[in-house]
């Protein structure tokens, strides 16, 4: 359900404290993130602390996934009582890593724990460390003939190794990661036999064995048919991690409890989804003509997150799962995490605007309009193409590393366009429809801080020097920004067609090109972040329920 420059994110222009550290940990506004459990009782309560167990296990895997170093530095930094040590820490912990993340992924670790000099390796640890992109490549075409083999090679369950002949292998997180799955399926089945609610009972039995197994399809379908007042997601699903081939999973976990008001409000909007896929901006058999049986909406408020769901910038929403066998039989579910957009909001976006809008613009700057464009973002990512036209080929895997940046954008734009669909249906409020533009650009300055190695800053940098060259935002003479109304429209319209386009068609070479060209940080746009020194990028969470429910 997380920059896009050869432009580095704005570093603070003032003198450096003692400890430059510092002011890295403090673009992260401490928050206090909690959820009411008056309404759970005591027995799903526990089912809940269970849960926030198997998802503690969830975070040491992913620290192991993006680089194998990392557990062994953990454990230097922890034994370090030094302030600079525990500064270096607290850093490690919110980046889940040595380098950091909203600064082109540059190192910070020195000292007792050792200077990491080397870059951020792209391949994480999904690869052998001594591979090289061009060998794994190679081998990979090599297995064309062996459907299986090559199914293997480029599934999301499987990290690549070398063999005892050294020759490369592919081999299932259920060997690889087997201790830690193994503890995590038992905290799974406890939880499982604790809850009284049928479908939140299959879904953690059934992930439990695909802890186990490898195989996730039946937990995926499950989770899909989940209707229970906790939602958890947990387990191997996004795979921005991977930077040479987007193919590997990353470990994540979500513990929430679902907010039912706000839920039934947005679930209307499933209804909308077959209407907006048949009037998308693009050649019509790029359209898909039937999409998946539903799409489930569910409003949540987050009580505890791990792993690659809680790593640098914070996950607002996601839409999962990223099967394409379980999209085209079931659709994807989006999960908006309330609580953690309306920290976002408050702590970041406010601010945010105070500085990159005119004063006049502010006030259309709304909560409503931040958190139905997400929705609207998560939604997208299941409408437009998914197969490369005229292959089976999943777009993913045609556009291969520029596949996160593109599909982020689509799914950004493409909301903008959505909402504005439903706006001319009254299908939203009138207030969303007024601020929607508004609120994006704004929005637009908050996600280029997110930093190089970040999909959605990519992303973002290309929409706003889009919107910028079609006259559809503009600079005022005091260097505020601004939408152009009488453009904005036709220009997200063009936008979506493009980079829709781009994937219906495979066109990876297009995708690097456009990339290459867009992904900048302009003049006028530096200027702006320039005066966010002293705003946070983003929130550092710290799960108060949680904490509350470890103590019982």
């Amino acid at each position: 359900m997380n920059a896009c420059t050869s432009s580095a994110p704005p570093r603070p222009a003032e003198a450096p404290p003692a400890d430059p550290l510092e002011t890295k940990i403090a673009q992260f506004a401490p928050v206090e993130i909690s959820v009411d459990l008056a309404a759970l009782p005591p027995n799903e309560q526990h089912t809940l602390a269970a849960l926030i167990a198997a998802s503690r296990l969830i975070d040491g895997l992913f620290l192991e996934q993006v680089w194998a170093g990392n557990p062994s530095m953990l454990t230097a930094l922890a034994a370090d009582h030094s302030p600079a040590g525990q500064a270096q820490l607290h850093y490690f912990l919110i980046n889940k890593g040595p380098w950091d993340r909203l600064d082109h992924n540059a190192p910070f670790v020195t000292g007792a724990a050792g200077a990491v000099l080397v870059p951020k390796p792209p391949q994480a640890n999904f690869y052998p460390a001594d591979a090289s992109k061009e060998e794994v490549e190679t081998w990979v075409d090599g297995l064309k003939g062996n459907e299986l083999a090559h199914a293997q090679a480029v599934g999301f369950f499987t990290v690549i190794r070398r063999g005892a002949d050294g020759k490369l292998i592919a081999v299932p997180y259920s060997t690889e990661y087997q201790n830690t799955l193994a503890q995590a399926a038992k905290y799974l089945r406890d939880a499982a036999a604790l809850t009284a609610q049928p479908t939140l009972k299959k879904f953690l039995t059934t992930r439990a064995d695909a802890f186990l197994s490898n195989d996730y399809y039946a937990s995926d379908i499950a989770w899909m048919e989940l209707d229970a007042s906790i939602e958890p997601t947990i387990g191997p699903y996004e795979t921005y991690e991977d930077e040479w081939f987007g193919y590997k999973a990353a470990f994540e976990s979500f513990i929430t409890v679902r907010d039912d008001a706000e839920t039934q409000k947005l679930a209307a909007f499933s209804q909308e989804l077959q209407g907006l896929e048949d009037a998308l901006p693009i050649d019509p058999g790029y359209r898909n003509p039937k999409l998946g049986a539903f799409a489930p909406i569910r409003v949540v408020n987050v009580a505890f997150t791990a792993g690659d769901g809680n790593r640098g910038v914070q996950t607002a929403a996601f839409n999962l799962p990223n099967d394409d066998r379980v999209i085209k039989e079931k659709g994807s579910k989006r999960v908006m995490l309330k609580n953690v957009q309306r920290a976002k909001f408050d702590k970041v976006l406010t601010p945010i605007a105070g500085v990159a809008l005119a004063a006049g613009d502010r006030a259309n700057v709304s909560f409503d309009a931040f958190f139905t464009h997400i929705l609207m973002h998560e939604l997208m990512h299941g409408l437009g193409p998914h197969q490369v036209r005229g292959d089976n080929q999943a777009v993913r895997l045609a556009l291969k590393d520029t596949y996160s940046a593109i599909e982020e954008a689509k799914a950004d734009v493409s909301g903008l366009w959505a909402l504005q669909q439903l706006a001319d249906k009254g299908k939203v409020s009138a207030g969303i429809a007024q601020t929607m533009y508004t609120t994006f650009l704004a929005s637009a300055f908050r996600s280029i801080r997110f930093g190089v190695s970040e999909a959605h800053g990519k992303g973002i940098a290309l929409q706003l020097n889009y919107l910028l060259d079609h006259g559809a935002v503009t600079v005022n003479g005091d260097g505020t920004f601004a939408v152009v109304p009488a453009k904005i429209k036709e220009t997200v319209a063009a936008l979506t067609r493009d980079l829709m386009t781009l994937e219906a068609e495979g066109n990876y070479s297009g995708a690097q090109d456009l990339l290459k060209t867009m992904v900048v940080v302009r003049p006028q746009v530096q200027a702006v972040l320039d005066k966010l020194k002293n705003v946070p990028v983003d929130i550092e969470p710290r799960f108060v329920t949680a904490e509350g429910l470890a103590k019982k």
